[in-house]
């Protein structure tokens, strides 16, 4: 439930004998339903937030793991998303960094998903201009194709407009993922910049398209 708020960790990890017990719940964990290993953050410091969370590897065919498939999107259903269930044990040894440092860790996974997710958007806004296009070129109304119509070329032109300059904040942010020790400003505008993108992108793909673009299977 943490979301980006990852200081404000309810799952916890309390001390054991050897190692921690992880108890809590995780929704909407991307790769859950192939995944072998997953980065579990969990509070070890209660009500210090950032400052006593500490991220674990946990095995998870671990026994106390329990996944849940979730209920189908509206999109993006490639990431294989699944809630997970946690009454696990884990030793001293899968602690990932150290003991109460892992809101770093978490950060800096944050920042990488936001660029990730930024080019995500723009492979969703690429495919709504792509066919947007196709169609417009093979669509004919009142004996010509509809992309001979300026106002079809207008909402073509903004949708590349828009996509190219998403394009390069992301690479901007990629880039600075890569060669900077903090991204957050130039991944935070990057998925702005494509998610807002993306959404125009879909919603003009499918006026063009019309009832095509409404209709599942039909593109």
């Amino acid at each position: 439930d943490a979301g980006t708020d990852a200081a404000n960790q309810k799952t916890a990890a309390i001390r054991v004998s050897g190692g921690y017990r992880i108890r809590g719940r995780k929704v909407w964990v991307a790769n859950a339903e192939e995944a072998s290993v997953a980065i579990v953050f969990a509070c070890t410091r209660p009500g210090l937030r950032g400052q006593g969370v500490t991220a674990f590897l946990v095995p998870m065919d671990a026994p106390g793991i329990t996944r849940t498939a979730r209920a189908d999107s509206l999109g993006v259903r490639g990431l294989g998303c699944m809630d997970l269930d946690l009454d696990v044990d884990v030793a001293d040894d899968q602690v990932l960094g150290h003991v109460d440092q892992g809101f770093r860790l978490a950060m800096w996974a944050l920042q990488g998903g936001r660029v990730a997710i930024a080019a995500q958007a723009l492979g969703i806004g690429e495919a709504a201009l792509t066919e947007a296009m196709a169609y417009a070129r093979k669509r004919e109304q009142f004996g010509q194709p509809i992309a001979n119509y300026q106002a079809i070329q207008w909402m073509i032109a903004d949708m590349a407009t828009e996509l190219d300059a998403a394009r390069l904040l992301t690479l901007k942010a990629a880039a600075a993922k890569d060669h900077q020790e903090k991204s957050t400003f130039e991944a935070s505008m990057a998925k702005l910049a494509a998610l807002e993108a993306a959404h125009k992108a879909a919603d003009k793909a499918m006026q063009i398209l019309a009832s095509a673009g409404y209709r599942r299977g039909s593109v």
